[in-house]
C-alpha cells in the first residue's frame, strides 16, 4: 500500500513526470536570467555613453553662447571671435 505513495513522496521525478520538466526549468531560468542581465547592461552603457555625448554637445553650446555673448558686448573682436569660434568647433 505504501509503495505508491511512499515512492512519490519519497522523491519528486521518480516516474511521475516531474523530472524532465524541472531538469529544464533548472536550465533555462538561469539562462533567462543571464541574458536579461546582459541586456540590462548594454541598456545601460548606451543609456549612459548617449548622456555623455548630449553633454559634452551642451557644454560645447553653452561656450558658444557665451563666446557670442563676449562678442556682442564688445569684449573681444571679430578676428577673436572667429578663432575662438574654430577652435570650438574643433576646425
Amino acid at each position: 500500500m505504501m509503495g505508491g505513495w511512499g515512492h512519490m513522496i519519497g522523491g519528486w521525478g521518480n516516474g511521475y513526470g516531474y523530472g524532465y520538466g524541472m531538469s529544464m526549468m533548472g536550465f533555462i531560468m538561469p539562462l533567462i536570467f543571464g541574458v536579461g542581465i546582459v541586456l540590462l547592461a548594454i541598456y545601460a552603457f548606451r543609456r549612459s555613453g548617449s548622456r555623455l555625448q548630449a553633454g559634452e554637445f551642451s557644454h560645447r553650446n553653452a561656450a558658444m553662447d557665451i563666446l557670442r555673448e563676449r562678442y556682442a558686448r564688445g569684449e573681444i573682436d571679430t578676428a577673436e571671435y572667429q578663432s575662438r569660434k574654430q577652435d570650438l568647433e574643433g576646425r
